[in-house]
């Protein structure tokens, strides 16, 4: 089970041994932690983690781990920077499945955030377009819900890269 201030994990039941080119093992994971700086680098080293452990090392997978990455980090990280006040934790949640994987983070705080373009010559303030422009690029989708608390989820889900086509028997292609 994997730690972040008193994080819970469930997951289905992993195989005894993974096949070669097969798709990562599904399954949900949550990590809660506190609405503070510390949280943005535990996440993101907790996310990238479990990501390698369901099998989504190699070169394969490392454009989508690195996508989740830098959009689990803008997250927390405006999860810490905008909610603290009201929320004194976030949860950010894992989901592995059939072709594609989603990453969330929930927090207490009621106000819905929009991706806008600031002042260029202000720092920050520029987390969420850049959410949503890697989503949009790698085919995917993002949005922002209100939970049944009050608070908020906001969410990307990308695909999952199609395996590669094997390679005839002999190890190389023949013209």
């Amino acid at each position: 089970m994997e730690q972040i201030s008193g994080a819970a994990e469930t997951t289905a039941p992993r195989p005894a041994a993974r096949r070669r080119g097969a798709a990562p093992d599904p399954g949900v994971w949550r990590f809660v932690a506190a609405t503070e700086e510390a949280s943005v680098p535990q996440t993101r080293h907790a996310v990238r983690d479990r990501l390698l452990a369901q099998g989504m090392g190699g070169e394969r997978y490392q454009e989508v781990v690195d996508d989740l990455l830098l959009i689990v980090s803008e997250l927390v990280s405006n999860a810490v920077t905008h909610a603290a006040v009201v929320s004194p934790r976030l949860v950010t949640e894992l989901v592995i499945g059939d072709g594609w994987v989603r990453i969330s983070v929930e927090d207490a705080h009621p106000y819905r955030p929009k991706a806008l373009e600031s002042d260029l010559g202000k720092l920050g303030g520029r987390g969420l377009l850049l959410v949503k422009s890697i989503t949009l690029q790698a085919g995917g989708v993002c949005d922002v819900e209100r939970t049944g608390e009050g608070g908020k989820v906001v969410w990307a889900s990308l695909p999952l890269p199609a395996p590669r086509r094997a390679e005839p028997d002999g190890g190389g292609w023949r013209v």
